[in-house]
Formats: C-alpha cells, sequence, structure tokens
C-alpha cells in the first residue's frame, strides 16, 4: 500500500516540487488540448508566459493569504494545488493536478480537501476557479467537490465563452 502525504509547501524543495508539477500541468494541457481552440501568445497557458508564473509562484501564493499543497506518493511529488487570495473571504484555486503516477490513490479529493480546511483556517469563507471545459473529468470531481457553476466574471471575453467555465463553493 502506497503511502501518501498532503502537505503545505513549507521549503524551496516543496516549492520546487510544485514547479515541477506545474511543469507537467502544462506538458498534459497541451498534449490533451482541442486542435480547434485558440492559440497564440496571448494564451493564458502560453508556454514562455507560463515561465514568469513559475518564477513567481512562491509569491503568488503567498502564505498566510496563499498556498501550495503538494502530495506525495511514496516520497514522490505527484499532484499539487494551489489558492490566494481573490477578493474578500474569498480565494481563487489554481493549477490542481495529479501526474499519471498519482492517479488512482485519490489524490484529487485529498488536495482538495486539505486545502478546503487551510483556506478556511486562513479566514476563507469561499473559493472559485476557472477551468477548460475540455476537462470533463476535472469538472465531475469539482462538482462532487460542492462546486457549483457561476456566471462568466464582466468582461470576460466572448472568444472563451464556451470554452471555459466558472464555480465557486461555500467554505464549512
Amino acid at each position: 500500500m502506497a503511502e501518501i502525504q498532503v502537505r503545505v509547501a513549507s521549503c524551496d524543495d516543496d516549492i520546487e516540487a510544485a514547479r515541477d508539477l506545474c511543469r507537467q500541468w502544462l506538458d498534459w494541457h497541451w498534449e490533451n488540448y482541442p486542435p480547434d481552440w485558440p492559440r497564440g501568445d496571448d494564451h493564458p497557458m502560453d508556454p514562455d508566459g507560463f515561465q514568469v508564473i513559475l518564477r513567481d509562484l512562491a509569491d503568488l501564493h503567498k502564505r498566510p493569504k496563499g498556498a501550495i499543497l503538494v502530495a506525495w506518493v511514496d516520497s514522490i511529488p505527484a499532484g499539487c494545488v494551489m489558492y490566494a487570495e481573490a477578493g474578500p473571504e474569498t480565494a481563487e484555486l489554481n493549477r490542481m493536478f495529479v501526474n499519471p503516477a498519482g492517479r488512482g490513490h485519490g489524490l484529487g479529493q485529498r488536495l482538495l480537501d486539505a486545502m478546503f480546511d487551510q483556506m478556511v483556517a486562513d479566514g476563507y469563507a469561499r473559493a472559485i476557479f476557472s477551468s477548460a471545459a475540455f476537462l470533463t473529468h476535472a469538472r465531475d470531481m469539482y462538482l462532487k467537490a460542492g462546486f457549483q457553476p457561476i456566471t462568466h466574471p464582466a468582461g470576460f471575453p466572448d472568444m472563451w465563452r464556451d470554452k471555459v467555465y466558472f464555480m465557486e463553493r461555500a467554505l464549512p
């Protein structure tokens, strides 16, 4: 039986593990990205722009109002999720990913549960996020975790409306 641990990143090695998982997430995204969807330098998952996010990852999710959580299977990083303050009592989660080696261990739900607990401890009452519509398996997981669809924010680009969805969940 695999040893599973989920914890808030607290040292440089944890942050680097999260960066590596984010790189895997980006690669997986582009391997599975629908061919008829928009592309270009202004794409939110543009590999060059994503390098800036990776460089700034720790600052973007800095404690005490943000966190990076990493899941480990037999001491090997296998999944991550992170969040940051999005508004009063609202946190936005980002970059939820479980790599192929980590799948089948319930890591997605474990990461979400640990993240919800940490969000509540950080004073949040609500979690929000956006995701790509082609990730139907992820949407099912989020619905089972208590997220509900919400409308696109004002000013959201029309070309992305049918490709991106938004969800929210009240925190206990």
